[in-house]
C-alpha cells in the first residue's frame, strides 16, 4: 500500500504539512502552472483541491483547473481519489472543471451533519461534534450522490465512483480528519497525473 497525495494550490502552506505530518501520506505541492502544464506528470493516490479554490482573493488555481479538467477526469477513471474543498466564491461555475454537475451555494455557518450509519466517508468530521461543522456553503444541486447532510437535506458532502477512481466533494470547513486523509490518500497503485 501507498499514502501519496498532491495538493494543487498556488504554494505550499499548512495544509500540506497537516497532511504529511499528522497524516502519515507523502504530500506533493503543485501550483496552478503545474496543474495546468500539459507535460507534467506525476504519481499519486489522491488529488486534493483546498477551500478557497474558485475565489480569486484566495488562489489562482480555478483556470488552471478549468484547463486541466481532461486530465482530472482521466486521473479518477484511472483509479485516482479526487478531494475538492468549498470554492468560497458566489459566483456560479466553480466546479464546472469536474467530470459531473455540482451546483454549490456559498453560505458561512455552524450546520449538523447526518451521515448515513454505513457511509465510509462518516470520518471525515470524526474530530468534530457533528451537532456543529463549520461549513462554507452547501451544494444546492448535483449529479452525485449526498453522502452528508443537514437535517433539512442541505447536501455538504458528494461522492461519486468514475471509472475505476472517487471524488469527494465537502464545503467542511475544517480539516478532515487525520484517519479520513489517511484511508482516502492511500491505495495499492498510484495513478498518472
Amino acid at each position: 500500500m501507498t499514502a501519496k497525495a498532491a495538493i494543487l494550490w498556488d504554494e505550499p502552506g499548512t495544509f500540506n504539512r497537516f497532511v504529511n505530518e499528522c497524516c502519515g501520506v507523502s504530500c506533493d505541492p503543485i501550483n496552478q502552472l503545474l496543474v495546468a502544464s500539459p507535460f507534467y506528470r506525476g504519481r499519486y493516490v489522491a488529488l486534493i483541491v483546498p477551500t478557497g479554490f474558485a475565489n480569486p482573493r484566495y488562489s489562482r488555481l480555478l483556470p488552471a483547473l478549468r484547463a486541466a479538467s481532461p486530465r482530472i477526469r482521466a486521473f479518477v477513471e484511472n483509479g485516482g481519489h479526487l478531494l475538492v474543498f468549498g470554492a468560497m466564491d458566489e459566483r456560479p461555475g466553480a466546479y464546472d472543471w469536474l467530470p459531473f454537475r455540482v451546483e454549490y451555494r456559498h453560505e458561512f455557518k455552524q450546520r449538523k451533519l447526518v451521515f448515513p450509519s454505513e457511509s465510509e466517508y462518516a470520518a471525515i468530521v470524526e474530530d468534530y461534534d457533528p451537532e456543529a461543522v463549520e461549513t462554507d456553503g452547501v451544494f444546492s444541486d448535483a449529479d452525485a450522490d449526498a453522502i452528508a447532510a443537514t437535517p433539512e437535506g442541505e447536501a455538504v458532502v458528494l461522492a461519486k465512483q468514475i471509472g475505476k477512481g472517487v471524488v469527494v466533494v465537502t464545503s467542511i470547513h475544517e480539516y478532515p480528519s487525520a484517519r479520513f486523509v489517511g484511508t482516502f490518500c492511500t491505495a495499492e497503485r498510484e495513478t498518472l497525473f
